[in-house]
């Protein structure tokens, strides 16, 4: 058995196919991970879609922001951004059944034999593993009720509240989890998210922001395995981080670990 962990696919479907070929990827005995954004500015989002939803338990899968927004797209609430490339996969005639698979999907997976937990994000610093799980868990309760498109979707796109307290609940407390697990990157000096920087840390110029994986943290010992900041490239500053996004849908590279052997395949973005 291998456990394959793939960056943000972004309906690059042809590029992963090309991966898992490398590799002999064989569902009936391997797994593959994903960091989450499945879908939107590659060509193929519904291939994608529909390959994770026929793996079963062969395949991980952690909602990201843009798997989020397909689920407010789908619900009327937001419209879809030409650049997304959604037209195919929301005509598409297994489009509900698509939906509800990705609204089962969690905002965080564990291994806990090799100490890894994967998110699209990463794990907030003032946040152990237990705190991270138990608020994920409640986020993909209310994304499971048939009520979901209200419960959810209809409050979620806000930033407040930027920083967490453990005295926070209701829809803020679901709000604060969704945007740190699939949409943070950078942290300010009082531990507030920061939504507009997406640049690399060499290229920041702001300097009361901090990467978030740069502030001690209480998930300490434990290797956070994420994606969603393609600026990186995959480049990591300490042992316990692993980004995976390296930009495939930009057409730069998709990148796959291997975890057992602690090996990197990489395949360029398709013209």
């Amino acid at each position: 058995m291998a456990n394959y962990f793939v960056g943000d696919i972004q309906g690059c479907f042809n590029e992963l196919r090309l991966l898992l070929d490398r590799v002999s990827f064989n569902p009936s005995k391997d797994v593959l991970w994903a960091v989450g954004d499945l879908v939107a500015r590659g060509p193929d989002s519904l291939a994608t879609l529909r390959f994770f939803e026929s793996l079963d338990n062969a395949g991980r899968v952690v909602l990201g922001n843009h798997d989020l927004n397909l689920l407010s797209v789908h619900a009327g609430i937001r419209r879809a951004k030409s650049g997304d490339k959604l037209t195919r996969l929301l005509e598409s005639k297994d489009i509900n059944k698509l939906i509800d698979w990705l609204r089962q999907q969690p905002l965080l997976h564990e291994l806990p034999a090799h100490n890894l937990v994967m998110t699209h994000a990463g794990i907030p610093p003032q946040w152990d593993i237990a705190t991270a799980r138990a608020e994920a868990a409640a986020v993909s309760a209310a994304l499971q009720q048939p009520d979901y498109v209200e419960a959810i979707l209809q409050k979620m796109y806000t930033n407040t509240p930027e920083g967490w307290d453990p005295a926070l609940s209701g829809f803020a407390r679901l709000r604060y989890c969704i945007n740190a697990l699939t949409r943070m990157r950078y942290l300010f000096a009082d531990g507030q998210l920061d939504f507009e920087c997406k640049l690399p840390p060499a290229r920041g110029r702001n300097p009361e922001l901090t990467p978030w994986y740069d502030v001690p943290a209480r998930s300490s010992g434990t290797l956070k395995v994420f994606g969603h900041w393609a600026a990186l490239m995959g480049q990591r500053t300490n042992p316990e981080i692993l980004p995976l996004d390296t930009g495939c849908c930009w057409g730069e590279f998709m990148t796959m670990w291997h975890l057992e052997a602690n090996q990197f395949i990489t395949q360029a973005a398709l013209k």
